[in-house]
């Protein structure tokens, strides 16, 4: 039973509810950033972190920096690219238009493979594109939070590293970490890039990286310096070795607080399987994917290969309008979250269900969303099939 005020049940695709040990942990006394108590509770996360990505190659480097996941995107941008380097972004939704604006800021040349709504790029598409041109990094979302649409991280790397092995794979797992399986070193991938306050259940606040040892020695090899100061690689990775081997190291002040709540979602989430998380998720998401077909409702995402764990996108129904649904729904207890994708944004609304709200049954908070949905679409005047 939850300790916290009572107040509407957050499920959105980020963030998310909290455990109460985690936000406990949020209320930890001041310390001292290069102490020894902080710097083993720092360097301690640092390693959990390996082993919620699945990586145990010394090689590779897991990295916790103060600011959102966007953080991320300029990490890669400044770091990894170049001026005048090609990039190819798959797009699935509108983070891959805004990870290709961000190289672009960079002088980055960026090319999108797009897909239509609710889909993704085929593999097909992508060995015809890495054929016809030289690409130095390949991104792809994924999750997106804007569609619900889920990737193929495995195929794709395995694709990648046959047709174009000089090109790193680069992930976007912002909204995937925590409920879809990620296996770092075996599937080959070069960076993964998250934030704390989705399906890894933390406040937000922190960008979460990992990045193989092929990353960094590409780093390494730049031309030119990084492109940013506070992103740049060259000032980062000594402080997270430093802190990962605890020994105290500054470059700019870390979030204590933020620190401790994520070492105590992260010693949560690692507590049982990795395995076992990830078939609740994709049992409590299978769940509310059949109850909305029953509701008579579609998904953007309508091939259930494409269909994430942790949220699903929902199509409206004719006539109703979001101003209809999501006030009554917050009238209800409940909080979604409209639409996203530029191309559909007034028609389809957004039902986060990761973390804690799945991961913890006692909650019944995917049976109150549920109900609450169901009743307001009656509301709005929409008769679901008998």
């Amino acid at each position: 039973m939850s300790n916290q005020p009572e107040h509407p049940t957050l499920l959105i695709p980020g963030p998310i509810e909290f455990d109460d040990e985690v936000l406990q942990s949020m209320g930890h006394y001041s310390q001292s950033h290069v102490g020894a108590p902080f710097v083993a509770t720092f360097g301690e996360t640092l390693t959990l972190l390996r082993q919620l990505m699945q990586t145990s190659d010394p090689a590779s480097q897991p990295f916790v920096i103060s600011g959102s996941g966007t953080l991320g995107w300029d990490f890669v941008a400044a770091n990894l690219a170049e001026k005048g380097d090609e990039v190819l972004v798959l797009h699935t939704g509108y983070f891959a238009d805004s990870f290709a604006d961000c190289f672009e800021t960079y002088g980055v040349r960026a090319t999108q493979l797009k897909a239509p709504v609710g889909d993704r790029p085929q593999l097909p598409e992508v060995e015809k594109a890495l054929k016809e041109k030289r690409y130095k990094l390949i991104t792809v979302t994924h999750v997106d939070t804007s569609t619900g649409v889920l990737s193929e991280v495995k195929a794709l790397s395995e694709l990648v590293h046959r047709v174009s092995p000089e090109t790193l794979v680069i992930v976007d797992g912002v909204c995937s970490v925590g409920s879809e399986d990620i296996q770092f070193d075996n599937w080959g991938v070069d960076a993964v890039l998250t934030a704390s306050q989705k399906a890894i259940g933390s406040p937000a606040g922190l960008c979460i990286m990992m990045y193989s040892g092929r990353a960094i020695e590409s780093f390494k090899n730049r031309k030119t310096p990084p492109a940013s100061y506070f992103a740049s690689m060259k000032n980062w990775l000594p402080i997270m070795q430093n802190y990962e081997a605890k020994k105290p190291s500054y470059f700019a002040t870390p979030s204590p607080q933020l620190i401790h709540a994520l070492h105590t979602t992260l010693t949560q989430v690692l507590a049982r399987p990795l395995s076992e998380r990830f078939a609740i998720h994709r049992e409590a998401s299978q769940r509310i994917k059949s109850t909305i077909k029953s509701y008579g409702l579609k998904q953007l995402a309508t091939k259930p290969e494409n269909q994430a764990n942790g949220m699903t996108a929902i199509y409206l129904p004719e006539g109703v309008k979001i101003p209809d649904i999501l006030p009554n729904l917050l009238k209800k207890g409940v909080i979604f979250a409209g639409g996203l994708h530029k191309e559909v944004a007034t028609k389809y609304i957004r039902f986060g269900h990761m973390g804690v709200s799945v991961m913890d049954p006692s909650r019944k908070d995917v049976e109150k969303a549920l109900e609450a949905l169901k009743e307001g679409l009656g509301e709005a005047g929409y008769n679901i099939p008998s």
